[in-house]
């Protein structure tokens, strides 16, 4: 009788793995509402300690024409209108890429945060958000008892 050696499901396995980050991926494009080809304002998110950053580019719009909401303890709302350029006198518009109009942008945060504790500065057309996790998400050092 011929020995031979066990062949496991590993082809079959990756392929699964491999689909279903393929399904993750498409998913969480979804998770936010749709703003058109791309998310306007674009974001950058991150946390240091017990802060979470978020920094949005707002190219010409002015602080007073912004509004910024915390929803829910973890969801944050960007608002605004930009306006729509001048159109040319004379000339021809060969390409317009650049989006006007009222835009919405909700972000859902990856934890709860303070809504008392938000610091919010518009400088160049970027605004630089600092959000205090709320108390329930923060770490905390549970005693160890027994011998």
């Amino acid at each position: 009788m011929r020995a031979s050696r066990w062949q496991s499901f590993n082809p079959l396995w990756n392929t699964l793995q491999n689909f279903q980050g393929e399904m993750n991926r498409l998913f969480d494009r979804y998770n936010e509402p749709f703003d058109g080809p791309a998310a306007f304002p674009p974001v950058n998110v991150w946390e240091e300690d017990d802060h979470l950053f978020v920094e949005a580019e707002l190219p010409g719009l002015d602080k007073d024409g912004l509004e910024v909401y915390v929803r829910g303890g973890n969801q944050l709302s960007l608002k605004g209108v930009r306006k729509a350029p001048a159109a040319p006198k004379k000339g021809l518009w060969h390409r317009q890429e650049r989006g006007h109009g009222a835009f919405e942008r909700v972000l859902t945060l990856p934890y709860p945060v303070d809504a008392d504790k938000v610091d919010a500065r518009f400088e160049h057309g970027v605004l630089t958000l600092k959000l205090a996790k709320h108390e329930s998400a923060r770490p905390r050092k549970i005693p160890v008892t027994g011998e």
